[in-house]
């Protein structure tokens, strides 16, 4: 009798855990069904849920060539996914368009490509020079002042002809004698800097020192040697004449002044003129 009851209590202990295990497994079961039912209404319906917010960085909206400036409209915020971002972007909010303005490309930069410092160089930073020089162009400096620099009215980006005054001797021995006379040796060369600076934003005027030249690289040997030669001094060009070719001006083109041209009181250089009478030659000066 007693091995009956003990029978009887296993049998109900076995279905009572059956029943849980049961239990257990349905309830898991419909959880997961419901959760399939929600992703699927919501795949559905259109919603998605919430991803990280993307970062905004710093990029630029056309293609910028190496040695090109910087300009605002160049610049703009674009959304980038945060795990693909790298330590040198610009990210907004930790740094500013601003600085990027008026900075010059070291290397081009494609549409859309973010901007990096290492990409750019400031005005006064070392290589901002050599940035800013048109390939296959020169720097050389000459010294002005505030006659010959147009009394500090020249800011870099402007553009200038090259006026040489210097002396000519004319003739030899007894009648030797030095005429002067201003010429334009060189037109259209644009000033890279004026003094040590490389920007036209500060806009105040300084009567400067030197001034630092884009030309070829014959132009540049031209120049030493003219500095040699006489005084240089500068003719601020029309910024509506720019478009003229850098170049030296050809015969017809040639522009010179002589000393007797503008003071009455030097005379005119003098020819001689052979008049035979008879047999006797006589040389007169006119």
């Amino acid at each position: 009798m007693a091995s009956f009851f003990s029978f009887l209590s296993l049998r109900s202990i076995a279905l009572i855990l059956m029943a849980i295990v049961l239990s257990v497994g349905t309830a898991l079961f419909a959880r997961g069904w419901i959760h399939a039912e929600r992703v699927a209404l919501a795949a559905q319906s259109g919603i998605r849920e919430p991803s990280a917010p993307a970062m905004a960085i710093l990029v630029v909206r056309d293609d910028l060539p190496a040695g090109s400036f910087v300009k605002p409209n160049q610049l703009r915020w674009q959304a980038w996914p945060e795990e693909s971002l790298s330590p040198a972007y610009i990210v907004k909010g930790k740094g500013k368009r601003e600085d990027f303005v008026d900075s010059v490309v070291r290397s081009g930069i494609a549409a859309g490509e973010p901007i990096t410092e290492g990409r750019i160089v400031r005005p006064g930073e070392r290589g901002f020079l050599a940035a800013v020089l048109t390939p296959g162009r020169r720097a050389v400096t000459v010294s002005i002042n505030a006659t010959s620099g147009i009394a500090g009215f020249i800011f870099p980006g402007d553009r200038v002809d090259l006026i040489l005054t210097h002396g000519i001797r004319l003739n030899s021995g007894e009648n030797a004698r030095v005429k002067r006379v201003s010429e334009t040796v060189l037109r259209n060369i644009r000033i890279l800097a004026v003094d040590q600076k490389t920007d036209d934003q500060n806009g105040e005027v300084e009567i400067a020192q030197t001034a630092t030249l884009e030309v070829t690289t014959k132009q540049a040997e031209m120049i030493v040697m003219l500095t040699e030669m006489g005084k240089l001094s500068l003719s601020l060009r029309s910024l509506a004449e720019n478009s003229i070719p850098l170049a030296r001006p050809g015969k017809n083109q040639r522009s010179y002044t002589w000393d007797s041209e503008v003071s009455p009181l030097i005379a005119s250089e003098t020819r001689p003129i052979m008049v035979t009478r008879g047999s006797k030659q006589e040389e007169i000066r006119f």
